[in-house]
């Protein structure tokens, strides 16, 4: 007999085949080569830095593209409140990330760098490669041994040299600022630095122009807090400081930046007992930290939710909207999802969706069979 979680995994699996535009189903198909029943296909090359010029009218290229933001009647009605969709997952390389890591390349390749190093095997990683390759650049990124084979893999499908060293971040880490040194190159930390935040702050910018008055809240989630510092710092060049209140998702077990704010300084989780790995920074950014406790509760929340309540948000969003995220995203839609109370006055939300590039059709399936998730 078969279970209920595997049947929920095979329903999921047909749900999304069925209602995904095809576009999303071939990036998923690409991202997982183990994707039952999926053909072999050729990976699609970030466009050269001629390519980009050319088609900006010969100026510096723009690395990431000013994203659509759109209402969401299903979620407006579920929470009550007008709900609009940020979407960053639409990104060339998958998320947010090119805002600021695509910022902080241009500006160390604009400083005389001739070489990116960067010691992200996640979306940071990813984008470091891609904006790169886009200013033609050669790029290495530094992992640690315990990182999968099909990261290596789509770092070098954007054209990164992947080197192996120490067994934890920390020590791959210190290799690639050694490599820095030697290569006369350019340093990308996953979150931490100010060109970084600086180019988050870009969806902030553009916010501003696609609604007509600041919004009651914008919904994120947190990893180390880059992305969050980015919107704070947008909040404030937009003049929506004190009008709008920033509420970040955490999953239970990834929750550094709630605990710190809680223990009232900055803590260090023992480990990261999450699906949402690209929330999985032990210690956030001390910047962000004593940001948001200088800002306080009125303007910055925390909402820590499940695992399950992440995915089951993540579902929610290819039912009703056909577009696929990992469950870091899932952090940030759940506080619509799950009704959170730090939402309670707002008319007016944003969820920043922040992207999906470490997620497939596979692992959707396995996480919501390993989390006993039966309907979306």
């Amino acid at each position: 007999p078969i279970s209920p979680q595997r049947c929920a995994g095979r329903r999921l699996w047909t749900l999304l085949a069925a209602m995904l535009p095809a576009a999303a189903l071939i990036a998923a198909a690409r991202r997982s080569p183990t994707c039952a029943g999926a053909a072999s296909l050729p990976r699609l090359a970030s466009p050269s830095r001629a390519a980009l010029a050319t088609a900006s009218g010969g100026a510096a290229p723009q690395l990431h593209l000013e994203t659509p933001l759109v209402h969401s009647l299903p979620l407006s009605n579920h929470l009550g409140a007008d709900v609009f969709l940020k979407l960053d997952c639409l990104q060339p390389p998958g998320s947010f990330k090119i805002r600021g890591i695509g910022n902080t390349v241009r500006t160390a390749v604009e400083r005389g760098a001739k070489h990116i190093v960067s010691s992200s095997g996640g979306n940071a990683g990813l984008a470091a490669a891609y904006a790169a390759r886009s200013l033609n650049v050669p790029c290495t990124v530094v992992l640690p041994s315990t990182s999968p084979l099909e990261v290596h893999e789509r770092l070098r499908s954007f054209g990164a040299e992947v080197v192996v060293h120490g067994d934890v971040w920390d020590v791959a880490d210190c290799r690639a600022r050694e490599l820095v040194e030697e290569k006369n190159g350019g340093y990308v930390h996953p979150f931490d630095q100010a060109t970084t935040w600086r180019g988050h702050a870009t969806i902030v910018e553009e916010l501003a122009k696609q609604l007509p008055s600041a919004p009651g809240a914008i919904v994120t989630c947190v990893g180390g807090g880059g992305l969050l510092m980015g919107i704070l710092d947008g909040i404030d060049l937009v003049g929506w400081s004190g009008k709008t209140r920033v509420v970040f998702g955490e999953t239970e077990g990834a929750a550094s930046l709630a605990g710190s704010l809680k223990a009232g300084e900055l803590i260090t989780l023992p480990g990261v007992a999450s699906v949402a790995k690209s929330l999985g920074a032990l210690t956030v950014s001390r910047s962000v930290f004593e940001r948001c406790r200088a800002l306080g509760p009125e303007l910055v929340r925390p909402f820590v939710m499940s695992d399950a309540a992440a995915v089951r948000a993540c579902m929610r969003l290819a039912n009703e909207h056909r577009l696929l995220v990992e469950p870091a995203c899932g952090a940030a839609l759940a506080a619509v999802t799950e009704r959170s109370k730090e939402l309670e006055g707002c008319k007016t939300v944003v969820v920043e969706v922040c992207g999906g590039a470490i997620t497939s059709l596979d692992l959707m399936a396995m996480w919501a069979r390993d989390l006993g998730i039966q309907d979306s």
